[in-house]
């Protein structure tokens, strides 16, 4: 497969734009890091050497704690087999991930109550939140689910209002109008009235959110997507593709959609960023994802509640502002590089 000049030119200005691309980097690095959170935030250990042999708990199944010589059958408290193995300064030894906690865990103290303040003694890097729970953990966990909702809304939503789309543009007439008006009347349906009425009668999930914001979300794609086909359908090589006999679906899909991709890329990354805020929103009025399920929007009901608690607050927030900011940025520069106009430069 090779790879046009022209779509490199649009690589090259795309890396042009320093602000852009380092902000896309830096989230990738925090895309990947999420997909991979178990090898940096989890309670069970990466390595553990045990007399002799080698276990790798992280991805593999449950080990009893009775497998290290522990006196139980459930899973191995892997930061109390660390401090075990070196208080009795055996060969065996444990290597546990930089935040040792998982985001469901209750770490609680005896001589206090949560939440904590920040401790690297405890390595709670952020603090614990009202239920003593890792705030770090919670975020990068929330993070992965808030970047996976994103996803799929964004392939559901915008395979519904492309397809829509380039329908209502390319046939036209009482059929263009008839989608109009449907959507016109759909668009005035009020989409939080219908979440709160959904999460009183059954629990919210991961699937049940994307299938309700997806039948609300497809119609601001489709109004583009109608517009953008409308007028591509009158250019010569969709008249050359008719004249020589290629069907309507052959046209839509191989010569229609593929001049349509630089305006379909320009939306993705605001689309990316609003699925991240829909999904916060709906988490903190609660009626988003059941708990425990890890949460910005959770988190952030948490911090409003609790002012004393500042790292709630401090954390989340500033989770929200550099995760928005940099897909702006990667959404500005991928604008910028796909015009064939050029009206910016940014320097």
């Amino acid at each position: 497969m090779t790879i046009s000049p022209l779509t490199i030119r649009k690589l090259k200005r795309f890396v042009a734009i320093k602000r852009g691309y380092y902000a896309f980097v830096m989230l990738a690095v925090m895309v990947l890091g999420s997909f991979g959170a178990e090898l940096l935030v989890s309670n069970r250990a990466l390595v553990v050497r045990y007399q002799g042999n080698w276990y790798f708990p992280t991805y593999g199944e449950i080990i009893p704690g009775r497998t290290f010589g522990l006196a139980y059958d459930y899973e191995t408290n892997y930061r109390e087999l660390a401090d075990h193995f070196q208080a009795h300064d055996s060969a065996n030894w444990v290597l546990l991930p930089p935040v040792p906690y998982s985001p469901f865990e209750n770490d609680l103290r005896p001589d206090s109550l949560p939440p904590e303040p920040p401790s690297i003694q405890r390595r709670h890097f952020l603090g614990t939140d009202t239920s003593g729970r890792d705030v770090l953990a919670r975020l990068v966990y929330g993070f992965r689910i808030a970047i996976l909702f994103s996803m799929g809304l964004l392939v559901a939503t915008y395979a519904v209002g492309i397809s829509v789309g380039c329908t209502m543009g390319y046939f036209g007439g009482w059929f263009d109008i008839l989608l109009q008006r449907i959507i016109e009347i759909w668009s005035t349906v009020p989409f939080l009235y219908v979440v709160i009425i959904i999460s009183s009668i059954v629990v919210p999930t991961f699937w049940w959110l994307i299938a309700i914001m997806v039948i609300f979300g497809w119609m601001g794609m489709t109004w583009t997507i109608r517009t953008v086909t409308y007028k591509e359908k009158a250019r010569d090589y969709v008249l050359a593709a008719k004249a020589m006999g290629a069907s309507d679906l052959r046209i839509i899909f191989r010569h229609i959609l593929p001049n349509t991709v630089s305006i379909i890329v320009t939306y993705i990354p605001f689309s990316i960023s609003g699925g991240i805020v829909a999904l916060t929103s709906l988490d903190y009025l609660g009626f988003g994802l059941p708990p425990p399920t890890p949460s910005w929007g959770e988190l952030l009901q948490q911090a409003w509640a609790n002012f004393s608690a500042w790292w709630l607050g401090f954390a989340v927030i500033s989770a929200m502002v550099v995760t928005l900011v940099a897909v702006t940025f990667v959404g500005e520069a991928i604008r910028e590089a796909f015009d064939p106009k050029m009206h910016t430069v940014y320097e």
